[in-house]
């Protein structure tokens, strides 16, 4: 592909992500105008943009990764997982309502997926692990809310439960044929 053609493909991306960023931002404005009684304040418009273009520079990022569309499908997955937990933990709550302080356990997975992640070094065999952890550290908020009497939470639990484990999936694909557990080739 000529170089002219490869720079108005990657315009034309581009443009395509700013005016999906847009319809996200529009869809749930337009829903929630439907919802009588529920009024957005200027804060959730600024979070909702926050959260939707951190999508899109996650899918940008991945977008740059060349030779490497697992881990970027790994990251951009990732960093779906833990903005939507944010949005959803902050707009409903999880747990009860979103000022329930129980859904505080929620950013301890946010906190293993990142944590984890920076001990990685952001490579894909440790990346693999960490997302692995996070998925783990779901697991466990279940396992703790219905044992603590906060209710089922099955459904969204394994929602991104899902998610982690699918990150974790493609970074272990990127990493190669390697026994992820063991830092090892395989034999």
């Amino acid at each position: 592909m000529a170089a002219g053609a490869m720079d108005r493909t990657k315009a034309l991306g581009r443009v395509g992500l700013l005016g999906g960023i847009a319809a996200l931002m529009i869809v749930p404005v337009v829903v929630l105008r439907a919802i009588h009684g529920y009024e957005w304040d200027p804060g959730d418009a600024v979070f909702l943009l926050i959260l939707v273009s951190g999508i899109g520079l996650a899918l940008e990022v991945a977008a740059r990764v060349p030779d490497r569309i697992a881990y970027g499908a790994g990251l951009g997955l990732a960093i779906l997982a833990g903005l939507l937990q944010i949005w959803v933990n902050l707009a409903v709550g999880i747990i009860g309502s979103e000022d329930d302080p129980i859904n505080l356990i929620y950013a301890v997975v946010i906190a293993v997926a990142v944590a984890g992640a920076a001990i990685a070094g952001f490579r894909s065999a440790g990346m693999a692990k960490a997302m692995l952890a996070a998925a783990i550290a779901q697991a466990a908020t279940f396992v703790v809310a219905l044992g603590a009497g906060f209710g089922f939470t099955g459904p969204i639990t394994i929602f991104f439960v899902s998610l982690w484990l699918i990150s974790a999936g493609l970074f272990r694909r990127a990493a190669g044929d390697r026994d992820i557990a063991l830092d090892r080739p395989t034999t």
